[in-house]
């Protein structure tokens, strides 16, 4: 069976891959985001996944408001990077761990879930962020990948609690499928912001850095929490912390805390990470 290396949580902010670009990494407004990463990176390079499952949130770049699935997963051969407004950026397309991909749409149906199945689709900067802070700028990636794309934009987002059991199918779909391949599941958005309206540029500190403390092993109440409750603590589109849940339900109960990042603000954004282990 395929084996689960490792679970990651890390922000997807946009003006990340925006800094990489225009070379600025190492300014002093990026580079002590970007040092929090270097441990993470190290890991990733130890561990040498196969596949990577990143969940993630589109940006209004592949689904817009008058269509957006709650759970949608890719099963295509590839994925190119999509043009958010400013012209594609120059890193490789990134291939698709396909047979695993439809192994998972599988035991969503099974246990009854809907998912949108897309045979052909772009990705925004929700999955080329994280890819690029944990595996660099490679000439190609190292991994193949299963995205799965979560609504956290529009109303009704889904609860805290599905986007628990859809970790706990992902796990089951992973540990049953044929084949010696290795897993890291990568969580991301978040931490806390909020980009509109009479909170706009909110950041909350201390619930971020209570959240990076305790998503390990005190996750109970952040699985339990209401979506209110994640707009209230940590900003409406901090709710997207809510995609961490699907990776940290994937483990087990019970994980080590390898590393954790947190710096702020990245643009208007709490940002950071953990890595997570099984014991």
């Amino acid at each position: 069976m395929a084996k689960i290396i490792g679970g990651v949580g890390t922000s997807h902010v946009p003006s990340i891959g925006a800094a990489l670009d225009k070379g600025i990494a190492d300014s002093p407004d990026w580079k002590p985001f970007f040092d929090g990463y270097i441990p993470g990176k190290e890991w990733m390079a130890e561990k040498k996944p196969d596949i990577a499952v990143v969940i993630f949130n589109d940006h209004g770049n592949t689904f817009f408001l008058d269509r957006v699935p709650t759970f949608a997963v890719g099963v295509a051969d590839h994925y190119d990077p999509v043009d958010e407004g400013y012209g594609r950026r120059s890193i490789p397309s990134f291939e698709g761990a396909t047979d695993l991909s439809w192994h998972f749409v599988d035991k969503l149906v099974e246990n009854h879930f809907d998912p949108l199945v897309c045979r052909e689709i772009e990705v925004d900067h929700g999955l080329q962020v994280p890819m690029e802070l944990f595996f660099g700028r490679p000439e190609n990636w190292p991994v193949k990948v299963l995205p799965i794309w979560v609504n956290t934009i529009q109303y009704p987002i889904p609860t805290p609690q599905r986007c628990w059991e859809m970790g706990k199918v992902l796990r089951e779909a992973i540990e049953s499928f044929p084949g010696d391949e290795r897993v890291v599941i990568m969580g991301t958005g978040g931490l806390s912001h909020q980009l509109q309206g009479s909170r706009a540029g909110f950041i909350n500190r201390e619930a971020d850095e209570d959240w990076l403390n305790n998503i390990a092993n005190n996750y109970e109440k952040f699985r339990d929490m209401s979506r209110e409750d994640y707009v209230e603590q940590f900003g409406s589109e901090g709710a997207e912390l809510i995609m961490w849940l699907v990776m940290r339900a994937a483990m087990d109960d019970k994980v080590d805390l390898k590393m954790k990042h947190y710096h702020a603000p990245a643009s208007m954004t709490g940002a950071g990470m953990v890595v997570l282990e099984n014991l």
